[in-house]
């Protein structure tokens, strides 16, 4: 590509255009024709000499663009009657709309203390909200002590269903899985004592505890508070939650509040059923490579567990069960009307269900701990 610049003696500034224009060559800096156009007197126009130009593509047309535009800044006429047809037009489309005002983002790194602030702010009015959409799910669960919620019975029971019996596949196979590795992984340590028979006392109670209730909450989580969060996401774009507004009927009684009881009442059978699950999944491991008969593990695992070891397991998996139901609620009804906010609603509610799981799971801990259960 070549390209020449002179200046006639009517403040004219010919440009003279030759060679192949095409984009795997790169684009030319414009200095050369600033440099020349601002000499004073600067000219009153530009004008093209294209006989000698060859193949072009856009690049020819980008560098056009930015003579247009530097030379319309300065009230520089430009003659476009030297450029290939096929060119002048293109030129003359692009500049026959023109560019909104603020429209091109500009590229600017912002500090690293405005990052934190801006972060520090969004956190404080997420918190914020969260906890106003806690107190209308309270608001709702008291209409609903009183018989003054309105919702569908059919809807309670379809949910139910679905956080119940619908994710015992799922339960089951990762409880049997966690109870396998925690038996491994005590095994290993306690064979080199001798007292491998404590592997049932480990798995019991890390299950009854702490594991069931865990691993339950994670699992419906990912399984069914990402659901509500696209559910009641999807209803948000079909504008289905306005309709029920208008309509005179409360989305948090209607559509909520049996979410959130649905999955309150599921999760501690799930979590009783997840305890058995990796009980037997340790048993497996004892019996098949450690070589303790059934009955005598059984007994070790009975002796080892009382009713007080499942409780701090049914209470986590009820808070755990609010939280999930919370989280995929509250994201599902922040949900903004567009396909992709759907997704991006079930993956933050996801997000933040498995995070609140773990905080309180660990604020639960300190206070089982302190008044000794």
């Amino acid at each position: 590509m070549d390209i020449n610049f002179d200046r006639t003696a009517d403040d004219t500034i010919l440009i003279r255009i030759g060679g192949n224009w095409n984009i795997e060559n790169g684009l030319p800096s414009t200095d050369e024709f600033e440099r020349v156009a601002g000499t004073k007197p600067l000219p009153a126009r530009i004008a093209f000499d294209t006989t000698q130009l060859g193949d072009w593509d856009s690049s020819l047309l980008a560098y056009l663009s930015k003579l247009t535009d530097y030379c319309g800044q300065r009230s520089i006429a430009v003659l476009r009657q030297g450029l290939p047809e096929g060119v002048a037009r293109l030129i003359e489309l692009a500049s026959a709309v023109p560019e909104t005002k603020d429209a091109r983002k500009e590229r600017h790194r912002t500090p690293f203390l405005a990052r934190v602030g801006e972060a520090v702010l969004y956190a404080g009015e997420s918190m914020g909200e969260m906890l106003a959409f806690t107190g209308e799910a309270a608001l709702s669960f008291s209409r609903f002590i009183r018989g003054k919620a309105r919702f569908r019975r059919a809807d309670l029971w379809l949910l139910m269903e679905e956080c119940g019996a619908q994710a015992v596949p799922i339960v089951s196979l990762i409880s049997l899985l966690v109870g396998l590795i925690l038996a491994f992984v005590g095994a290993v340590q306690l064979k080199m004592f001798g007292a491998q028979i404590y592997v049932a006392d480990l798995v019991g109670i890390a299950m009854a505890r702490e594991m069931g209730a865990m691993m339950t909450a994670i699992v419906m989580a990912g399984r069914t508070g990402a659901a509500f969060a696209a559910q009641l996401g999807t209803m948000q774009v079909n504008e289905e939650i306005d309709a029920l507004k208008t309509l005179g009927i409360s989305p948090m009684d209607f559509l909520v509040m049996p979410r959130i009881l649905a999955l309150v009442l599921m999760l501690p059978l799930l979590c009783l059923y997840a305890n058995f699950m990796g009980i037997l999944g340790g048993g497996i491991v004892g019996v098949g490579l450690l070589d303790i008969s059934p009955i005598h593990y059984y007994h070790e695992t009975k002796a080892a567990l009382s009713l007080m070891q499942f409780l701090p397991g049914l209470i986590k998996a009820v808070v755990f069960g609010v939280m999930v139901a919370l989280s995929g609620c509250l994201r599902g009804m922040q949900c903004k009307r567009s396909a992709s906010a759907v997704g991006e609603a079930a993956t933050s509610s996801v997000v933040t269900a498995i995070v609140s799981i773990i905080v309180s799971d660990a604020i639960l801990t300190v206070i089982f701990d302190r008044i000794g259960i």
